[in-house]
Parts: C-alpha cells; structure tokens; sequence
C-alpha cells in the first residue's frame, strides 16, 4: 500500500488492532481545517462546540460546503487535499473543510481501518453542529473522502441521517472492506458516487454507490501510472480535474464486466464534478488519458 508519499509499504493483513490506541480519544482527535477563497492556503481551524472558532473564521453558512477527507498514511497537508480544495475554490465561492485524521491514519493499516466509524461518525456530528451552529442547508453539502477516506464519509453521511447532498468515493479502500457494514454505500447521502481507478488491489471494485465510475476499466495500471499506488491515488487527480473542467464522460455498462473491458456504450454520464444537484445511477466506463488534465 501507498505510505504518505505515495511509495509502496509492505502491510501485514493479520496484524493485531491497537485496541489501546483506538480506546484513546480516536474520532475525538479529528481536526477540522476551515479554507475559503479569503484563505485559499492557510487554515482555519474550527473546534467542535466552541462556536467562537465558527465566528472567529471565514465561515459563511449562505455559501455551499465541500469537506475532504484523506486516506491511510496521509494528513491535512497530503496533496490530494490542496489539490481538490483549490479545484473547488477555483470554481465555486465555498466553504471547504479539510479533515485531518493524521493521528489514526498513521497507525498501522489494520488499526486505522478499525477505527475508520469512530472517525466518521465523529465528522458526521461535527458536520451537523456547524451547519446548525454558523448556519448552512444540507443541500449543497458534499463529501469526498479517498481510500479509507471514503469510508470515513460513508460513516459521516449515515452519521448525519444522508442529509449530505452528494457523496464521493475516491478509489474507496479495498483489503478489509469487502462485505463491510461500515463501508461507504447507498445509504451514505442523497446521491453517492464512487471513482474506481485501482479495482481488487488496494481499492474495492464492487459497486457500492448509486453511481459508479470505472475509468480505463478501474484497475491497474490507470494510464501512465507503472505501479498500484499509482493506480490507486489516481482517483484524486481525475476528480480534481472534473471539478476544474467537468470534460470526462462516461457510458453506462450493462454489468462490471462490461466496465472493466471499457466496451460501454449506454447513456452518458460526467464523471466527477462539483455539481450537489447530480444524480444518477448505475455502473459507467470511459477511458482517460494519462496526464493531467486526463
């Protein structure tokens, strides 16, 4: 699996849980990072039920929110989450909230996916606090989380009763995740969508959201990538230049099979984007190319 840098680590499934670690605060470690167009680089950090935080920041509950959620082995900092936070600021005047969960998701893989519910329901009631503290529908909410980060958001969208508008699966976390009650699904917000980029090895291939995405088959190798972590973070890259340029298309697949071969040629579908009022549903293929903007 990928470490903080995207090189490949060697991780061990039978590993023990870190019970101690996970009985130690867990979700109540999640840090919350607040960035707008009047701070597009440096945070702002809100605190969960100290509204000052809220009345102290650029916080403004009239404009849309998208939250972004990372993966094992990263933090607020891994570049997926200036990637699509200035993606998102380039085309909407929003808030963006950036989860750093860097405390658990740097403890072994086991551990982290273990306490991937705490860490996501304890989003899921941070996001209903702000909203009913500084203000805000449920509308034009959106969460996208990579990884495990999916699953996070899975977690959070329950946790908030699927009010979020829209969910997004990067690349949603495969090994352990299979058959999964905590795993992101339908249930996660009014429209869930998944981006498939690394199918049956470090990400999971299953259809698990309303819509789902299987650019260039959703295995590895994605275009111009040698390796699975390649394959895997490319999810984020193809979102972020969705929400830029809404310019990838897919078709609708009969079955995943279909998909993985690209030889779909149903209804169209764009991939991605920042749209909360998307909706749609179904198993979609397309090809991309292999550099940015794809």
């Amino acid at each position: 699996m990928p470490d903080g840098e995207g090189k490949p680590v060697l991780v061990d499934l039978e590993e023990p849980v870190d019970e101690g670690f996970l009985n130690g605060r867990n979700g109540a470690n999640n840090q919350y990072w607040l960035f707008t167009r009047s701070n597009p680089n440096n945070p702002q950090v809100i605190v969960h039920g100290n509204a000052n935080t809220i009345w102290n920041s650029n916080y403004n509950g009239n404009l849309p929110l998208n939250v972004i959620v990372h993966g094992w082995n990263n933090n607020g900092w891994s570049p997926m989450n200036p990637d699509i936070t200035a993606a998102f600021l380039a085309v909407t005047n929003c808030n963006v909230i950036v989860l750093d969960w860097s405390a658990l998701a740097n403890q072994g893989y086991n551990t982290a996916a273990a306490g991937v519910p705490s860490v996501g329901q304890f989003l899921g009631n941070f996001l209903v606090w702000l909203r009913q503290t500084g203000g805000g529908a449920w509308n034009n909410v959106h969460l996208v989380g990579f990884s495990l980060g999916a699953h996070v958001v899975g977690n959070a969208g329950r946790q908030a009763h699927g009010w979020p508008a829209r969910v997004t699966g990067l690349d949603p976390a495969g090994p352990l995740w299979g058959n999964n009650n905590n795993a992101l699904n339908r249930n996660s917000g009014a429209y869930v969508e998944t981006i498939h980029t690394d199918g049956g090895l470090l990400g999971i291939m299953d259809a698990i959201g309303d819509s789902n995405f299987y650019p260039n088959g959703g295995r590895n190798p994605q275009p111009g990538c040698w390796i699975s972590t390649c394959s895997h973070g490319r999810a984020n890259d193809l979102f972020a230049a969705t929400v830029r340029f809404n310019h990838l298309v897919g078709r609708q697949c009969s079955n995943i099979w279909e998909a993985e071969l690209n030889t779909c040629s149903g209804a169209a579908l764009n991939m991605g984007n920042g749209d909360w009022n998307k909706r749609g549903s179904g198993i979609y293929g397309l090809r991309t190319g292999n550099s940015w903007p794809f």
